[in-house]
């Protein structure tokens, strides 16, 4: 059964930005968490690498951002594109040779994060125009007022792994756990801009850094344990944050793949099951539950 919520009562936006390069400085070398120089690509620009549903991890990268990093050269109107665009909002792209090529918002980071195709993604290059339509922010669970959702569109949401529980709790399936202690760079923001970078993902360095979380995906659906998003993001005992890994490989100690923010609120009001499942391209590929509903009826 579909969840209960508001969203007849959302307002649809069409926001504009366009496919930023990616930059550096001149120093250009970086130092990972065991003090080795690196320069790697990364933040910005066309990405061909780490699809949704593919590893986030192994990548010879610093900050990998998938598919189009989007923003806005105003910088008012760049706020307006972190803030109010949300995870499963619809990416068109508005000029160049790719002109009309559609793809899915996976996540915020220093850019508005889009998943495409690769066949439209050699098409794409910096500075190609896209809109969005931003939808999402506002979004309530009508049967759960103790949860906040924050970056969702009201489409994906009816299609992830979430519904009501028999005892009235929000079950909500996940790839993986994350502990307190892998919280990195993003603490302390507000949770609808960039994401939570997560310490522990860091394939082939010192063991005592592994936090287990080397097998994360684009897209997976994960649980922060002990992590409040409600109104920024900290460490609060007793709650919980669930969020979508939109970012991948970085060997900048304190950050990794990173997850942006979904459902955040007591623990108590969840009911938690870990299914490797759990990843927007099971969502994506899903049909509606209200359009099943639809039908039966």
């Amino acid at each position: 059964m579909s969840l209960r919520t508001n969203a007849d009562r959302l307002v649809t936006q069409i926001l504009t930005g366009e496919v930023w390069p990616p930059q550096a400085d001149r120093h250009g070398y970086r130092v990972d968490p065991d003090g080795h120089p690196f320069l790697l690509p990364g933040m910005g620009g066309v990405t061909m690498a780490a699809h949704i549903g593919e590893a986030a991890t192994g990548y010879a990268s610093d900050h990998l951002e998938p598919g189009l990093s989007i923003r806005h050269r105003e910088e008012g109107a760049n706020f307006a594109l972190q803030f109010l665009t949300c995870v499963g909002n619809t990416v068109t792209v508005r000029s160049g040779p790719a002109a009309g090529a559609r793809g899915v918002v996976l996540g915020q980071h220093a850019y508005v994060l889009a998943d495409f195709a690769d066949e439209d993604l050699r098409e794409i290059t910096t500075g190609d125009a896209v809109s969005v339509e931003a939808v999402g922010q506002g979004l309530a669970l009508l049967d759960h007022p103790e949860i906040r959702v924050k970056n969702l569109a009201p489409s994906l949401l009816d299609r992830l792994p979430f519904r009501t529980a028999d005892d009235g709790t929000l079950h909500v399936e996940v790839a993986a756990r994350v502990p307190a202690a892998a919280a990195g760079a993003g603490g302390g923001m507000l949770s609808e801009f960039a994401n939570t970078d997560l310490m522990g993902a860091y394939p082939g360095l010192s063991e005592d850094l592994s936090l287990g979380l080397e097998s994360l995906r684009i897209g997976d659906i994960v649980l922060l344990e002990d992590q409040d998003h409600s109104y920024g993001r900290g460490y609060r005992p007793g709650w919980v944050t669930v969020g979508v890994i939109s970012t991948g490989e970085c060997r900048l100690f304190g950050h990794g793949p990173g997850p942006s923010t979904l459902l955040s609120g007591p623990a108590s009001a969840f009911s938690i099951e870990v299914r490797d499942s759990a990843n927007l391209a099971a969502a994506l590929a899903a049909p509606s539950r209200s359009t099943q509903e639809d039908t039966r009826a």
